[in-house]
């Protein structure tokens, strides 16, 4: 086998239908586009969410909800989560947004909150931007702090 008989595989490939090659192509005349009307044209396209002139659904429907501008997002990260890094990395001392960061955890400019899920063996001292309150009771139970940023 080499480049030059190559071809491909049987029944894969297909000759494109030509369109407006005349009466005796059986596509001449309208060219498969029917009589008349804007589909017929050249040039046409629709808009999204275009219904024939009929008032579209997304201007039919009520507007709702209120997006407030002030809200803070922020990333949350569970104590089990933190475990599993203290136990893999071999981490001791303080985590930090920085620690984080570092190890994937967060991106540079989110806020970050630490959630109460699973349990912390380890005493380490945790700064964040808020904890939970399930999650501040087991830092200090477990021997560390949590550090409100």
């Amino acid at each position: 086998m080499n480049l030059s008989n190559l071809k491909p595989a049987a029944g894969s490939t297909h000759n494109s239908k030509r369109i407006g090659r005349g009466q005796g192509s059986g596509k001449g005349g309208t060219s498969t586009k029917g009589h008349k009307g804007q589909k017929s044209r050249a040039g046409y396209s629709q808009k999204i969410g275009f219904e024939g002139g009929q008032m579209p659904l997304q201007r039919r429907l009520p507007k709702f909800g209120f997006n407030n501008i002030n809200r803070k997002e922020y990333r949350g990260i569970n104590l089990d989560t933190i475990q599993t890094l203290i136990d893999t990395k071999n981490l001791s001392g303080d985590i930090t947004r920085e620690v984080l960061i570092e190890h994937g955890l967060l991106a540079k400019n989110e806020l970050v909150k630490i959630l109460g899920r699973g349990e912390l063996k380890s005493g380490v001292n945790i700064s964040a931007d808020k904890f939970t309150k399930s999650a501040a009771d087991l830092i200090e139970k477990a021997g560390g702090k949590a550090v409100t940023l």
